[in-house]
């Protein structure tokens, strides 16, 4: 059975307090998996809410890459994706608003896109929040509740993830 989210529960799902473990930047290191890089984290928001994080990055092409955020209903192995930050590699088109563009772009998975039976998380905006997959990376982590811990060692001349 397919998953169905109200916009209100998709909203206070993104904004859950969400605190990543200590070692989450070692967790996140992509591995090689058939053509390109992936990874998953899987984090409990502050209301018990399970989240899977799932980093996804072409091998070939630096701007051919996902960071997704999930959601896991209670007692269902089925992922519901809240948000998804790709790259600049593709056109995109929001089917029901019959727009079309080629930019770094941001999905939010909405009541009207379920209602008319797409994926939920079909629904993008273009955006210059970010230009690569780690910024796209701490994009995702601002936006969508992540408490981060602090490093003990912040690099001198690189933003951290």
């Amino acid at each position: 059975m397919a998953i169905q989210l109200s916009d209100n529960d998709i909203e206070r799902l993104i904004t859950e307090r969400k605190p990543l473990p200590d070692d989450y930047r070692e967790r996140i290191q992509t591995r090689p998996k058939r053509g390109h890089k992936e990874r998953e984290l899987d984090v409990t928001g502050e209301a018990n809410s399970e989240f899977r994080i799932i980093f996804r990055q072409s091998e070939i092409n630096p701007l051919d890459f996902s960071v997704i955020l999930a959601y896991r209903p209670p007692k269902s192995n089925q992922l519901f994706r809240l948000r998804r930050y790709n790259g600049k590699s593709h056109e995109h088109s929001n089917t029901l608003e019959g727009k079309t563009f080629y930019d770094f772009h941001i999905h939010t998975a909405t009541e009207r896109y379920q209602d008319a039976g797409l994926r939920e998380d079909w629904f993008a905006e273009s955006t210059g929040r970010y230009a690569d997959f780690n910024s796209a990376i701490r994009c995702m982590l601002q936006d969508c509740g992540f408490d981060i811990p602090l490093s003990p060692q912040v690099a001198l001349f690189e933003e951290e993830v």
